[in-house]
């Protein structure tokens, strides 16, 4: 479901069935086909190759959800919005008896001035990445030059993954930022 290739890249849902001996079901998202066959060899889980902007999964099914750099993929305001939109769909209202489902997103943050990419404020927030893959290159390639993919990021400003949550019909119940990303848990 992430938009780029990378293993780091991950959308998970869990949903708990009220049974006495507690359950998950986990679901592990992936656009990458070798990447969700490798994870479908860790279970227990099941794998699905999906795409964030349209989840194949019933409207208030899940519990909880976690998004770890996915949304800075899409590379429209209306698109990250969509995808946040998606996950909250599928997670369950609030009820009477129950709390309702939660979400967990991390998203990269454009304030990463001591970091070795060194952006801050004032720096663009839509950016080209290269991403380096050393290892295991290509049939064709020359097995001394390292193969440079250039993945596309909007870096988060302070405060505008919860403006997109709230844009999505969401409800932030916490936010902050870790190791160089904005983070927030939300409801619907």
């Amino acid at each position: 479901m992430a938009s780029s290739s990378s293993s780091s890249d991950q959308q998970s849902f869990v949903t708990e069935k009220p049974q006495e001996e507690a359950y998950e079901e986990k679901h592990v998202h992936e656009v990458s086909e070798n990447l969700a066959r490798i994870a479908a060899n860790h279970q227990p889980h099941s794998v699905i190759v999906a795409d964030i902007l349209n989840l194949p999964h019933p409207d208030s099914f899940f519990d909880f959800a976690i998004s770890i750099a996915v949304i800075h993929h899409l590379s429209t305001p209306d698109r990250r919005i969509q995808a946040i939109r998606e996950i909250l769909r599928a997670l369950k209202p609030a009820t009477v008896e129950a709390p309702g489902g939660k979400v967990l997103l991390y998203v990269w943050a454009l304030e990463q001035k001591t970091s070795r990419r060194g952006w801050d404020k004032g720096d663009q927030q839509d950016v080209m990445v290269p991403w380096v893959m050393t290892s295991n290159p290509p049939k064709n390639a020359p097995s001394d030059q390292p193969k440079v993919f250039h993945r596309y990021y909007h870096l988060y400003e302070a405060n505008e993954l919860e403006r997109d949550i709230t844009k999505a019909g969401g409800r932030v119940l916490e936010s902050g930022y870790e190791k160089d990303n904005w983070w927030a848990i939300a409801t619907r």
